[in-house]
């Protein structure tokens, strides 16, 4: 199986696609500033402690506090005597104001905040050192019943008295030494943070996980890799440096995007990811996937479509349940699925055929990093999966609830529309035959646009070679925008500006100014009015006077 790694970087939003014989299996998103915290440890202060739930909240220093239960509260780097701890009752472990070390192993969900552990694990490259553990384990990942037992020896050289190693499955055929170079970077990582949860305060993070590109380099870059192709300089060389260490005979395969055309687009993945967000899924046979999520459960319905066959029904059916047992397994792997999953296949009467069925289902979730559980197959054609759920899936990064029905449905995020927005103020601006051209999106796409200060339109008009003025109205659909003019600077300039200097207005304070909190913030036909000292006046009306028009907003003063 040939593997694909491609890393499409900006300074907003990283991704990371995985390909599997050029078709896109797995998708990674993450946001410079909001960095995922699955791994990082933390020195917290128990908030509640809940004797009637056994678990405990925990005061990690994020906006909800996190949740402990009672099995995942004993500190196996604590020097007290942790079998002793287990059955007691979380009362007895923990009590209000008490600190203690933990480390995030599932992130927050909706209005639930992140689980924790005080079981710690710190990753290295071919290692993962649990301190306070007394046991050696093997990645399950690795087959080979030969090199799993050398590996396993090794690790039992090498392993320290108070602590617990697992071997990870990008080991396989490393040496002993080099697992002794990583076991030691790992004890280091290790002292500071004990060092930092004694000499700190609280809550405090102790310890945060690589970003995305370099997590990914770490843990999916192997000698399966055939590419690692990424489309930024500055990535492109942590990811070298990072090799140095642990696998400069991997350095070869990593390779720097610079043509013209999109990363994504050129690998065909961009398409593929919207995809990922359609309810229905067709199959190339002509039958299809109908998938259906819900917060604690999810449900896929097989379909024969257009699919009729060439012999049977039986054996039409057949051939259709065992492409999308495939075809099931990619997407809960691209969707990012989590929790139970039930499959409602075509019903089959031949035995012979349920089997080969769920073999080729078992085979297919071999490729999926996740612990993934198939049960057994009933002759209603029911399955029920399992897969852990550590992180959002795919959609809740992508989409957010619809303001426009109230929750019942999903819209993409105005992150997402924004950046399609300008890829296509990219594609068709250019060819204006204009000086100047005016925009509208919805007010929270208009800003994305025009981004901080104004830096964001200013690259779109350097790259576009126009000037181009871009104007909030909350009556355009967030997932769309509308061209309203183009012309010559003058004409643009005097229909995107509805305000000149010196007009006096009555308005509405909307909010405060998110830069300036004495400031209020107005609208005047979609266009941002900034209203000196106006944030004790929110939600009055008041007469303004306009004292400087800008190229996306104007200032104001209150005058009575």
């Amino acid at each position: 199986m040939q593997k694909d790694i491609i890393v499409n970087y900006d300074s907003r939003v990283s991704r990371v696609a995985m390909l599997e014989n050029g078709r896109l299996v797995e998708v990674y998103i993450e946001r410079p500033l909001q960095h995922r915290i699955v791994g990082n440890l933390y020195k917290g202060i128990v908030a509640n402690v809940l004797p009637g739930m056994e678990a405990a909240f925990i005061d990690i220093g994020l906006e909800r506090n996190a949740f402990l239960y009672v099995n995942d509260a004993i500190p196996v780097w604590d020097d007290l005597d942790n079998h002793s701890l287990a059955g007691q009752s979380i009362e007895n472990m923990l009590s209000v104001g008490e600190e203690i070390m933990v480390q995030v192993v599932k992130e927050p969900f909706g209005t639930k905040g992140a689980r924790v552990t005080g079981q710690v694990t710190i990753p290295g490259r071919y290692l993962v050192l649990v301190p306070g553990a007394d046991y050696v384990g093997v990645s399950r990942r690795i087959e080979n019943l030969e090199e799993k037992e050398r590996l396993r020896q090794m690790a039992l050289n090498i392993k320290p008295d108070d602590m617990g190693i697992i071997v990870r499955t990008v080991a396989e055929a490393v040496s002993e030494e080099v697992m002794r170079q990583d076991l030691k970077q790992l004890k280091k990582m290790w002292q500071r943070i004990q060092r930092r949860f004694y000499e700190g305060g609280s809550p405090e993070l102790l310890y945060q996980d690589l970003a995305l590109t370099c997590r990914v380099a770490r843990d999916l870059l192997d000698e399966e890799v055939n590419t690692f192709v990424i489309d930024n300089v500055q990535e492109y060389e942590k990811v070298l440096e990072i090799l140095d260490y642990t696998s400069p005979e991997l350095k070869n395969r990593v390779k720097l995007y610079e043509r013209q055309e999109p990363i994504f687009e050129y690998y065909d993945v961009e398409k593929e990811i919207f995809k990922a967000l359609d309810r229905q899924v067709w199959l190339e046979c002509g039958g299809y996937l109908i998938i259906d999520e819900i917060e604690a459960l999810t449900v896929i319905d097989v379909n024969t479509g257009r699919y009729t066959g060439k012999k049977s029904l039986a054996e039409t059916v057949f051939r259709a349940n065992l492409e999308a047992a495939e075809e099931i397994a990619r997407q809960i792997r691209l969707r990012d699925i989590g929790g139970i999953i039930i499959v409602d296949f075509i019903d089959m009467f031949d035995e012979n055929h349920r089997q080969q069925v769920l073999e080729k289902l078992n085979e297919a979730v071999k490729n999926d990093r996740l612990r993934t559980y198939v049960l057994g197959l009933t002759q209603l054609g029911l399955v029920e999966i399992t897969r852990k759920k550590v992180r959002q899936d795919l959609a809740a990064f992508l989409q957010q609830n619809c303001p426009y029905c109230e929750g019942r449905g999903r819209i993409l995020t105005p992150v997402v529309v924004g950046i399609k927005v300008e890829k296509e103020i990219k594609k068709q601006i250019p060819v204006e035959n204009a000086e100047a051209v005016l925009i509208e999106a919805h007010p929270e796409v208009a800003g994305f646009l025009i981004g901080a200060g104004g830096s964001n339109l200013k690259k779109l008009e350097e790259e576009t070679g126009k000037y181009l003025y871009i104007r909030g109205n909350a009556d355009v659909h967030m997932e769309q925008h509308l061209l309203v003019a183009s012309g010559n600077l003058e004409e643009i300039e005097r229909l995107a500006l509805p305000v000149s200097r010196d007009d006096k207005l009555e308005l509405v304070v909307e909010e405060p100014h998110a830069g300036n909190p004495g400031n209020g913030i107005a609208r005047y036909h979609g266009f941002v009015i900034d209203i000196m000292d106006g944030a004790e006046r929110i939600g009055q009306q008041v007469t303004i006077r306009i004292e400087e028009v800008g190229r996306t907003s104007a200032r104001a003063k209150i005058v009575s």
